[in-house]
């Protein structure tokens, strides 16, 4: 089941779940149901009816472009500076100029906010190669375009995060990191589309990817933990996983508690057998996952090293980021 948020993002949810909408003021809302949604293209803003890219934009036709999901809380960004070093990582490897710098980029991210009147929401980054020609060369396009899309997201209901997901082992592999690397975050993500149809004729809310060698690597659009007699393990960043944001939150977290995380190669018994499995996106945030394959894992329900997360993880997103309005 999927969900899109007034702005027109697009978030995966848990089947036969509602969404909850974050809590409004009645004016605000009014005011931001007369107002379209103002997109940023190349400089300047569009109402979402008018934002529009070129069909001969490489972004569109070869998936040739990268981007960045980014939420803001209370009013902050969150984890901005780090979303922005991924982004120019991601650029640097295949070989995409971004056409401004990261302050100018920083400047305009939040400008979109401000312009949409939003304290919390989703932001989308985009940078495409740009406009070239039906051919594949990228030597053709001469200016990479850029996007950034806000909106007010569909989050998980707070029951998901009490009673957890279910995933399934999908037959898609995650892309091998000679082909095309996962750790650039490319507009190519059919690798990931494939698994999540998958997931959707399952009827689970997710799917677990192996890598070639068998090992767990992530599921469509999250990084995945266990937890095992009090540790933390997850699978390594050579194994196919996204070097996630959240990812790095949890690192910190787990050290604010003294509890050990190992990065280590996972197989699907590893789950299986896990006292406590979690996920971890920007979307998602951090959430419990309670049965794979069929099988329960642990005791079925959310365990109490993932309530710790989930807990604290909410506290860091309410205090901490980039300040819009200042």
């Amino acid at each position: 089941m999927k969900t899109t948020n007034a702005g027109g993002t697009v978030i995966d949810e848990p089947k036969s779940r509602e969404a909850v909408k974050p809590a409004v003021h009645k004016a605000t809302a009014a005011k931001r149901a007369t107002k379209p949604s103002q997109i940023y293209v190349d400089g300047k803003f569009y109402a979402e009816g008018e934002a529009k890219v070129s069909v001969f934009d490489h972004g569109l036709l070869y998936g040739d472009g990268i981007f960045e999901g980014i939420r803001f809380y209370n009013g902050r960004v969150f984890r901005l500076e780090e979303h922005l070093e991924r982004l120019w990582d991601s650029a640097r490897s295949i070989l995409l100029e971004i056409p401004m710098s990261q302050r100018a980029m920083t400047e305009a991210l939040l400008e979109t906010i401000r312009q949409n009147d939003l304290r919390e929401g989703y932001i989308r980054l985009i940078v495409t190669r740009g406009v070239g020609n039906l051919g594949l060369n990228p030597e053709q396009c001469k200016t990479p375009s850029v996007i950034i899309i806000t909106a007010q997201i569909a989050l998980y209901p707070e029951t998901v995060y009490r009673n957890g997901l279910s995933v399934v082992t999908c037959a898609t592999r995650r892309t091998n990191p000679s082909a095309l690397n996962p750790a650039v975050k490319s507009l190519n993500y059919l690798n990931n589309v494939m698994a999540r149809i998958e997931a959707n004729l399952a009827k689970a809310d997710e799917a677990l990817m192996l890598n070639d060698e068998g090992n767990v690597a992530e599921c469509t659009a999250d990084n995945v933990f266990i937890v095992k007699r009090g540790q933390i393990f997850t699978p390594p960043i050579t194994a196919g996983a996204l070097r996630g944001i959240t990812r790095s939150v949890v690192f910190e977290i787990a050290a604010e508690t003294g509890i050990k995380v190992s990065e280590t190669d996972i197989t699907r018994h590893d789950v299986f057998i896990a006292d406590e499995c979690f996920l971890t996106g920007t979307a998602a945030e951090i959430i419990p996952v309670v049965k794979a394959d069929g099988r329960p894992i642990g005791t079925g329900k959310p365990g109490p090293i993932t309530a710790r997360m989930v807990a604290r993880f909410r506290e860091m997103t309410r205090e901490t980021g980039t300040p819009i309005y200042s």
